[in-house]
């Protein structure tokens, strides 16, 4: 039985040849599309991502070896992983030397030995999933390891990691600040990268989650017996970021009273054990990090100003998204690959252009946290869609349930309103058929039947 991971199209203007290999190709478990021309090729490659093209260079309208030259580009630019096998007759050594040097995988030379392509497609088949297989993988390292995940190319973020990098190599303690979900942790962890530290532990507690009974024991630990239910001693974290960098996220909300002990530790590289006699010494590089006001909480008595300088050796305001717009297509990109694995075809989508308008024109109140779950909730809801449109991002479905998209106000809108205008005017021109009003769109009946049901278009 076939399966998404074994798609491959079919592209021959050749009838009885597509039959042919289309039989053979179907027999051997492929889930064979089939095309004619470039026209309905581009709207096949349009509507899915297949691993593998079977691609005949003499092509329609013209015939000629540049049709199948230019659907070779189309290819390649679009989906680089994609395999691309070329065909043509015994003798067009040139022509195929051409599709080679413009990214072909392989070629084969009619009339094809069905032995050799089964042999050829299953070759490319297993390189494209390999292929996959690494970039999933590097999908997966780059959530493990953050500072691989520092993308942007604005001003405003490139000061940021200039800062980092120069403070990386001293003992400074560093003070992130900036709204929630803007990056402090994967700043803390580039700053932590780029240390002399950097072989050892990264460890990252958030003060506002401390329960404040056992605040000072998983900070500095406990000895057998301090407490009840101490029934082994406990090291601390402190004590477990020795050599290495403690990151305390949310520090603005440490309650008074540890603040006192952490200023105590700072101040003498010591930490006392809940319940022991003697100090122990750690060498700790501490990076902290709030989205409060901590001035303000000076002003406001929560918040240890004595504290609040020994933490603030160096400090990095990180800038909201919405005033990195130059780098909100560059993260989309970035999360639709780590998403990848959890789309229905395993392969990562690619923006429309109203869906990046969508993106810039969003004031992303939750940051890159927020990109990221969109990220991850438009590839999903995107189905087997090659683009994330405007219209599979939450924050516009949200406006149109609330607003409606009878005056549309953005460009976004306005362009999803001329698509839904043209898509009810092809189902009325051909009576309701699907299959002609899609094919009269230049779209595949899937892709119709999603941006139907993605509108809300009746009969």
């Amino acid at each position: 039985m076939s399966s998404p991971e074994r798609s491959l199209l079919l592209v021959e203007d050749d009838a009885a040849f597509r039959k042919v290999y289309g039989a053979l190709l179907s027999d051997a478990g492929y889930d064979v599309h089939e095309a004619a021309d470039r026209s309905t090729a581009s709207a096949a490659l349009a509507a899915t991502r297949f691993p593998v093209v079977l691609l005949d260079l003499m092509l329609p309208p013209d015939g000629t070896v540049e049709g199948g030259l230019a659907q070779l580009a189309e290819v390649t630019s679009a989906w680089p992983m994609t395999k691309v096998i070329v065909a043509s007759g015994a003798g067009d050594t040139q022509n195929l030397l051409q599709a080679i040097r413009g990214g072909a995988y392989d070629f084969l030379t009619k009339p094809i030995d069905p032995d050799v392509l089964l042999i050829v497609v299953e070759r490319a088949m297993t390189k494209f999933k390999l292929e996959q297989r690494v970039e999933l993988l590097q999908s997966e390292l780059a959530e493990k390891n953050p500072s691989v995940t520092m993308v942007g190319e604005s001003a405003s973020f490139k000061r940021c990691v200039s800062i980092a990098e120069r403070v990386a190599s001293s003992n400074l303690p560093v003070l992130l600040t900036g709204e929630n979900g803007t990056g402090k942790e994967l700043m803390a962890r580039t700053v932590h990268d780029r240390s002399r530290r950097a072989k050892e532990k990264f460890v990252a507690i958030n003060c506002g989650a401390l329960p404040e009974n056992l605040a000072e024991s998983m900070l500095f630990g406990h000895v057998k017996g301090a407490f009840t239910g101490a029934a082994r001693d406990h090291a601390g974290l402190f004590a477990e970021a020795d050599g290495g960098t403690l990151f305390l996220d949310e520090v603005g909300d440490m309650p008074p009273l540890l603040q006192v002990k952490v200023l105590r530790a700072l101040e003498s590289g010591e930490i006392l054990p809940v319940g022991a006699n003697e100090s122990t010494n750690v060498d700790v590089r501490l990076v902290s990090a709030t989205n409060r006001d901590l001035d303000q909480a000076q002003a406001d008595g929560t918040f240890r100003e004595d504290l609040y300088w020994r933490l603030k050796g160096a400090e990095i305001e990180l800038p909201p998204l919405r005033e990195r717009l130059d780098d909100i297509p560059l993260l989309a990109r970035h999360f639709l690959n780590q998403a990848a694995h959890l789309g229905a075809d395993q392969r990562a989508k690619r923006l429309s252009k109203g869906g990046e308008e969508a993106l810039l024109a969003h004031t992303w109140p939750g940051n890159l946290r927020e990109l990221k779950h969109e990220m991850q909730r438009a590839t999903v809801m995107a189905g087997d869609e090659a683009e994330i449109a405007a219209e599979d991002l939450s924050f516009i479905q949200k406006r149109r349930r609330h607003v409606g998209a009878t005056d549309p106000k953005t460009l976004s809108d306005k362009i999803e309103a001329l698509e839904r205008q043209e898509i009810r005017a092809a189902l009325a021109a051909h009576d309701d058929n699907r299959t002609h009003a899609a094919a009269a769109l230049g779209l595949s009946r899937q892709g119709l039947l999603k941006k139907i049901e993605r509108y809300g278009i009746e009969s």
